[in-house]
C-alpha cells in the first residue's frame, strides 16, 4: 500500500491533520473518504470486485469506486480523479449523502471514515484497472440488497453499511443518476 497522505478529521468533518495512509489505517484514525455509485441508463449500479491483493477487503464486491482526497484537494475532484484511475471513465458526479462508519478488519487494518457518497451516470465503456479490480457487474438496487442478505461475506463492509443505513437515499440517488442526460451519443456502453 502506498503511504499517500490522508486528511484526518474530527466528528464534525473538520480537518485536524494529515497522516500517511498505512499509519492511519493501522491506527484506525478518523479520516475523510468518498464512495461513488455509477448508474447505467437502465438503473443498474456498477459494482466492482476488489482485486484479491488489495490491502483489505480483497476479492469482495463493493460499489463502483472508493478513495480518499489528498490534502488540499476538493473531495469531488478527488472522486473524479479516482473514478478515472480505477474504472477509466468520467462522470458528472452529484452528492448523495454523508456516511460514517468504523470497522476493524482483524488483520491490523481498520477503516474509520467520514464518507462523501456520490452518484453519477455511466456515460462510456468501463476500462477497469486490473491492479485494482478483478471484475465488474451491473445490478439494480433491489438485487444488490437481496445478494447482500443472502451472501453477506461476499460484500465489502462499507457497501453493507450503506445498504443497511442509507437504502432509501441510494434508491433515490440511483434513480436520479439513471435519468441524467448522456454526454455522448447513444446509450451508456457496458462491459
Amino acid at each position: 500500500m502506498a503511504d499517500d497522505p490522508l486528511i484526518l478529521v474530527d466528528e464534525s468533518n473538520r480537518a485536524v491533520g494529515i497522516g500517511g495512509k498505512d499509519a492511519v489505517h493501522r491506527a484506525g484514525l478518523l479520516h475523510r473518504a468518498f464512495s461513488i455509485f455509477l448508474v447505467d441508463d437502465e438503473g443498474r449500479i456498477v459494482l466492482q470486485q476488489r482485486h484479491p491483493r488489495k490491502y483489505h477487503s480483497g476479492g469482495l464486491w463493493a460499489n463502483s469506486c472508493c478513495g480518499h482526497p489528498r490534502p488540499g484537494e476538493r473531495t469531488i475532484a478527488a472522486a473524479g480523479r479516482r473514478l478515472n484511475e480505477e474504472l477509466g471513465v468520467t462522470s458528472p458526479l452529484s452528492f448523495g449523502f454523508f456516511a460514517r462508519y468504523r470497522i476493524d478488519f482483524g488483520n491490523g487494518m481498520q477503516e474509520n471514515e467520514f464518507v462523501y457518497v456520490y452518484f453519477g451516470p455511466l456515460q462510456s465503456r468501463l476500462q477497469p484497472d486490473p491492479a485494482e479490480i478483478s471484475n465488474v457487474d451491473f445490478l439494480r438496487v433491489g438485487e444488490i440488497n437481496r445478494r447482500i442478505k443472502q451472501q453477506p461475506n461476499a460484500f465489502a463492509f462499507w457497501l453493507k453499511h450503506y445498504f443497511k443505513n442509507h437504502l432509501a437515499e441510494i434508491e433515490r440517488c440511483a434513480n436520479e443518476a439513471s435519468r441524467a442526460p448522456i454526454a455522448d451519443s447513444g446509450r451508456a456502453a457496458r462491459q
